[in-house]
């Protein structure tokens, strides 16, 4: 009969809430910004190993060795998974066992003027035992509350690693930019120079006047101080990559600094053939976030349950030996009910509490997924964009660079002013550093859209990977 009434009353529970269902989120059905063309479709996890440069994908590697951001990220799934282990043992009986032995001197009168004593020693064993049985899901949801929170956790270490990947890349690539634009200032800087000794023996011959001198030496002196502080910006991106790295400096320079490096890490592209809905499931941000909402509304079952009755069934056993089979040993056994009767309100505003962070982070969700699809957008209109003008650019770099030799031949043969020649090589500059920039831009773009679109990230159906230890242990999470 107790059994019966147990099922009965379980299967009354089940109705308090219904299952938890991922919210279908209202996305566009396709990308509205242009998607890259010629792009070889692959696998987005080994895409940094496609760079031409080696450098960046051994950066990444050892960033991903001694972050501190990706252990505290490893701390997160382990303090998750032993709460998913203290919630799943609340389902199961608790049995306490308890000995004791002790020593006593006892005293005894025999008659009015004498008295005995004796030592005794006296054992005792036993054993309590109590079993709560889980009638209205109070510990089931709490089990589905922990372990969707170690799946957001575990989530949430695969969005550190894209973001670190990404961060490192975006550092390298605007090194190796600056290295350009320093190595262009400091060409200029030593044609100023040239000039300055040209103009000045000029000057001296009667052969031009005192302004060109003044000219001359004012030019050299702006593009050295062009090149100085271009210098001084690439030795702080040299700090950063320490800093997100882990990677001793002098061991950096020695990898970023190789005479064999490319002058710009060059990717290898890849085209966006998801669809906007597809991102929910790509990003490990959003997967967070989905089961973090998730823990939210099995949380809300747990409050719910709470304000039920518990039964409980509990029993005891004690024993002093040798008799512990003697019909003087004692136990007990019987179930126990708990009723809430008045708790002034306290249960029902754990309810509310509990609906109200629910309702608070599937409007974070929303946002975020809104978020998503907007990063993306902009990822794909900002790369098109930059490969529009890099070709337009490159033209106008060259030309500009043709113009300035041609006005410098003439200039030296008398045939054009200096103020001349400083206006071409300045806009020659402009031009060269333009470029540049657009072609640093477009590798960062390619960085951008690659974090936008989840960086490779994939469920595979490993619900819960083997996370423990330390960062260089996590390799074996799924990719």
């Amino acid at each position: 009969m107790l059994a019966l009434t147990a099922s009965a009353l379980t299967l009354t529970g089940c109705a308090l809430q219904q299952p938890y269902r991922t919210p279908q989120m209202p996305v566009a059905a396709r990308w509205h910004a242009p998607t890259p063309h010629h792009g070889s479709t692959q696998v987005l996890v080994d895409w940094w190993a496609r760079f031409d440069d080696p450098a960046l994908a051994q950066l990444i590697g050892l960033a991903e060795v001694d972050s501190p951001t990706l252990a505290r990220a490893v701390a997160q799934i382990d303090t998750a998974r032993a709460t998913v282990l203290a919630s799943g043992a609340s389902a199961w009986p608790g049995v306490t066992g308890s000995a004791s032995v002790t020593r006593s001197n006892q005293a005894g009168a025999i008659d009015a003027n004498s008295a005995t004593s004796g030592t005794a020693t006296t054992r005792k064993g036993g054993l309590d035992a109590s079993w709560e049985i889980d009638l209205f899901g109070k510990a089931r949801s709490s089990r589905q509350s922990a372990q969707a929170q170690l799946q957001a956790r575990v989530d949430d270490w695969h969005d550190a690693r894209v973001s670190l990947a990404a961060e490192v890349a975006d550092d390298y690539v605007q090194y190796r930019a600056c290295r350009l634009l320093l190595r262009s200032y400091r060409d200029a800087a030593a044609s100023q120079e040239q000039t300055v000794r040209s103009t000045r023996a000029a000057v001296l011959a009667g052969l031009s006047t005192a302004a060109d001198g003044y000219l001359a030496a004012a030019s050299a002196a702006r593009a050295a101080t062009t090149a100085a502080q271009q210098e001084a910006a690439c030795e702080g991106l040299v700090k950063s990559l320490v800093a997100v790295t882990g990677v001793e400096e002098a061991t950096l320079r020695a990898m970023v600094d190789r005479p064999e490096a490319p002058p710009l890490p060059e990717p290898g592209s890849f085209q966006v053939t998801s669809l906007p809905a597809d991102l929910v499931r790509q990003r490990p941000d959003l997967a967070s976030a989905e089961r973090t909402l998730a823990a939210n509304y099995a949380a809300i079952g747990q409050a719910r349950a709470d304000r039920y009755p518990s039964f409980t069934l509990s029993g005891s056993i004690s024993a002093s030996p040798p008799q512990l089979a003697s019909p003087g040993t004692l136990w007990s056994f019987g179930p126990s009910l708990s009723i809430p009767v008045f708790d002034a309100g306290e249960k029902k505003a754990a309810v509310d509490t509990a609906v109200a962070a629910y309702a608070l982070q599937l409007a974070t969700y929303r946002s975020a997924v809104r978020s998503a699809v907007r990063d993306v957008e902009q990822a794909l209109v900002e790369l098109n964009g930059a490969a529009l003008q890099s070709e337009q650019a490159h033209r106008s770099a060259d030309q500009y660079r043709r113009y300035a030799t041609a006005i410098e031949t003439s200039w030296s043969a008398g045939l054009e002013s200096l103020l001349t020649l400083e206006d071409a090589r300045r806009s020659a500059i402009t031009a060269e550093t333009t470029l540049i920039g657009l072609q640093r831009d477009r590798v960062r773009c390619w960085i951008s859209l690659y974090k936008a679109v989840g960086g490779g990230w994939r469920v595979d159906g490993a619900n819960d990977p083997v996370v423990a230890g330390t960062t260089s242990s996590s390799q074996g999470v799924r990719q």
